[in-house]
């Protein structure tokens, strides 16, 4: 799973490296305990309406709930359960696979934190992060809900939301759980977001077989337990603990 991640790096900074065209208002700022229903940033490839035939997409940086409503849903709540997705299941998956196809996203972070069982049965909270600080790219989808009480116009119309796809965990990160976010290659991104194309089983399968690769430079120690509460936020969350 992969519910709880970190984003310390600015807005500014993260639009400058991913080359993004346009900066939505209200991003979220960094966080050190982002939980399901937070706002995060996420990163689309749009296509520009009222312009010539295939116009080039535009990249966007949009602030999403944490936790993906189905166009479908009769109410936002259902997205507090599915802020992951496993990638093996999504093309399949009522909830996702419309977003499969065209509505591809990627979400910036620093690190992410995960809970490893000991031999003494105990859990204890690991921060997951690359060994060289560089920020890491989930691959995820996005949705538009649109709330049937708003009138046009109003400012809860609609409601964007995104959920990040996770793959069976390998190498040192399988010691820790079962599971770990599906990591994009940074050189990937133009091809992942690319809304012309139209994706499915078979590109998320070739996704999930370079997830590996792309967490191999990943690296873990453990943390205060303080990160279990989600009133608790702030760098000392990252701060590797003192034995």
């Amino acid at each position: 799973m992969c519910g709880r991640f970190v984003v310390s790096d600015t807005t500014e900074n993260l639009v400058g490296l991913f080359d993004v065209d346009l900066v939505a208002d209200g991003l979220p700022g960094p966080s050190w305990n982002i939980a399901p229903t937070d706002p995060v940033l996420v990163l689309i490839d749009a296509i520009p309406k009222d312009q010539p035939e295939n116009p080039e997409p535009l990249r966007r940086a949009e602030s999403a709930r944490f936790g993906l409503v189905p166009s479908w849903a009769p109410d936002p709540g259902v997205g507090s359960r599915m802020f992951n997705a496993r990638i093996e299941e999504a093309a399949e998956k009522p909830a996702f696979r419309d977003a499969v196809v065209k509505r591809r996203a990627a979400i910036p972070a620093t690190g992410y934190y995960e809970w490893q069982l000991g031999a003494d049965g105990v859990k204890r909270p690991m921060f997951i992060h690359s060994a060289d600080g560089a920020p890491l790219l989930f691959a995820g989808l996005y949705e538009w809900w649109r709330n049937p009480a708003a009138s046009a116009g109003a400012s809860g119309r609609w409601l964007l939301s995104t959920t990040v796809f996770t793959t069976a965990a390998s190498g040192q990160l399988a010691g820790i759980h079962d599971r770990m976010p599906v990591l994009l290659d940074h050189g990937f991104l133009d091809e992942w977001l690319d809304p012309y194309f139209e994706g499915d089983a078979e590109l998320l399968a070739a996704i999930a077989a370079a997830a590996p690769s792309a967490a191999e430079p990943l690296t873990f120690y453990e943390v205060d337990k303080a990160v279990g509460s989600v009133q608790n936020n702030g760098p000392h969350l990252i701060e590797p603990l003192v034995a």
